[in-house]
């Protein structure tokens, strides 16, 4: 019997994929479409659930920014494909793609990497400077954090994983 494979996005920053090939990418949550999301998000097809996640994942990327403040100043956003019982119960909140993990993300269940450009950096900086403030709902605060959400992170295949960390650091 398989199980089951789900998509997840999982936040995360440049030092933490350095860690990814030897130690998995250890993460307490991550994003997917879940059933709280797919009720929420009720006139969505499949594709504009899984950007909502994506979207959420790059927002709480912002955060661990603002609590690592030696890392690049880049969101991160790793996609993932993990089997239903590695992904624990979801958050039951009407329109919430939050799910629990299990353990870390082996290497092997990655299918690509997600990170900002360098025309990013700045937008990026002031945004994880304030997300804070954004959360608690400070206007101009989430006016600067839309400034980084103006921009789309990159595609990387996880075979670049080495030349994206070479290039970032």
């Amino acid at each position: 019997m398989t199980d089951e494979l789900v998509r997840v996005y999982v936040p995360a920053t440049v030092p933490m994929l350095a860690r990814l090939r030897e130690h998995g990418l250890t993460a307490a949550q991550a994003h997917a479409v879940t059933p709280a999301l797919r009720e929420w998000y009720a006139e969505g097809d499949e594709e504009e659930l899984e950007y909502v996640a994506f979207t959420r994942a790059a927002q709480d990327a912002l955060q661990l920014l603002r609590a690592d403040p030696a890392a690049p100043r880049r969101r991160v956003v790793v996609s993932a494909d993990l089997p239903a019982r590695a992904v624990g119960s979801s958050d039951s909140e009407l329109g919430s793609s939050v799910l629990a993990l299990a353990g870390p993300v082996p290497m092997s269940a990655v299918a690509a990497i997600h990170v900002d450009g360098a025309e990013a950096v700045e937008d990026v900086a002031a945004a994880a400077e304030v997300v804070a403030d954004a959360l608690a709902g400070d206007p101009d605060a989430q006016f600067t954090v839309d400034g980084a959400e103006d921009h789309e992170l990159e595609w990387y295949d996880v075979t670049e994983l080495d030349v994206l960390l070479r290039t970032v650091f």
